[in-house]
């Protein structure tokens, strides 16, 4: 089999650590791993099959014979390096937001729209973790009738903050619990977020959106590719380490059963059904946290309006609403013989 040479860019935050866990659980074949990082993190340790790899600083001569580079380093500097990627022949698979709503970067969740790979130019977006756990969830019900209408609210984990909003929750937690509450600091979520929930995630829009809640709504459609869908999210931040959990409510043109709906998710790539509400059977935080399944439970219709139907879902925010999918979409491209 073929072995490519692949850089990580933010081999040191969160999600660039579960890009090495699963690069090695899914034996990609990496023939050489470059990991980078900012100046601050040059000269780290990261570890991968057993064996140290020094951090080197992300610059724009990082990626002189990589075949594919995952970013998760930010939007301002996949901005600023990913071009740089490209030209020297690499396919960059991005995590951050910097090229999802570009017309000529495709935007995939492979379960949902594997075609749109082979349009790419250099760039693949990976799109929001909120975003790809809810498609992963709709898509195959969007199969049996277009959907109409969506409404979402997010419980989101602390971790898809980064690495400091894990440190955050659990100093806030600890201070909390042995009375220290005086030297609390809250500098990475605007108010404190042990023992609360924050309905907001990133900043405010002047619709009163905020742009977490404005991506839902823009990377749906683009990779459902059905600009028509009408779509209101509200996302919130939950004291919960990892996984993000959501309510999503949608309206289908025609109607279907439950039946029919839990067997087509039953037999969906990428979920896991947990939905058996008379013995107490539904997806948690907990049941997804480091699993690669998208968790679906709580099926029922909508008693308010014709056509509409509820459910739960839950994803590990950093395993397939990041670092997985990116990880799907290179063996994607690996399969198809496009790289």
């Amino acid at each position: 089999m073929k072995e490519y040479n692949i850089a990580i860019a933010g081999a040191t935050g969160a999600v660039g650590n579960v890009f090495l866990s699963i690069l090695e659980e899914r034996k990609f074949p990496v023939k050489n791993l470059l990991a980078l990082a900012s100046s601050k993190s040059v000269g780290k340790k990261i570890k991968f099959k057993g064996e140290e790899f020094e951090v080197k600083e992300l610059t724009k001569d990082s990626f002189k014979n990589i075949d594919i580079a995952l970013f998760s380093a930010g939007a301002s500097r996949s901005l600023e390096f990913a071009k740089y990627a490209v030209d020297s022949g690499a396919v960059v698979i991005d995590n951050s937001s910097a090229f999802r709503m570009e017309p000529k970067v495709p935007l995939v969740v492979p379960e949902v729209n594997p075609q749109d790979i082979l349009k790419h130019e250099g760039i693949i977006a990976n799109p929001n973790c909120s975003t790809i756990i809810m498609v992963v969830a709709i898509n195959p019900i969007y199969k049996l009738s277009k959907i109409k209408r969506i409404i979402v609210s997010t419980y989101q984990a602390v971790s898809g903050a980064g690495a400091k909003g894990l440190i955050e929750l659990k100093d806030q937690t600890e201070k909390i619990i042995f009375g220290y509450k005086e030297d609390m600091k809250c500098e990475v979520f605007p108010v404190r977020i042990a023992f609360n929930v924050i309905p907001q995630i990133d900043i405010f829009l002047e619709n009163g959106y905020t742009k977490e809640e404005m991506k839902m709504v823009n990377e749906t459609r683009k990779i459902l590719g059905d600009n028509e869908i009408k779509i209101s999210a509200t996302t919130v931040r939950v004291p919960v380490f990892t996984s993000h959990s959501e309510s999503v409510t949608i309206e289908t043109e025609k109607k279907l059963s439950l039946d029919e709906i839990r067997i087509a998710l039953k037999n969906a790539p990428g979920i896991k059904l947990k939905d058996d509400f008379k013995n107490n059977i539904y997806p948690t935080p907990l049941d997804s946290s480091d699993k690669d399944d998208v968790f679906v439970g709580r099926i029922r219709e909508d008693i308010s309006f014709e056509n509409g139907i509820c459910l739960w879902c839950v994803g590990d925010q950093l395993r397939k609403g990041a670092a997985l999918n990116a990880i799907q979409i290179a063996e994607m491209m690996i399969n198809k013989r496009i790289i």
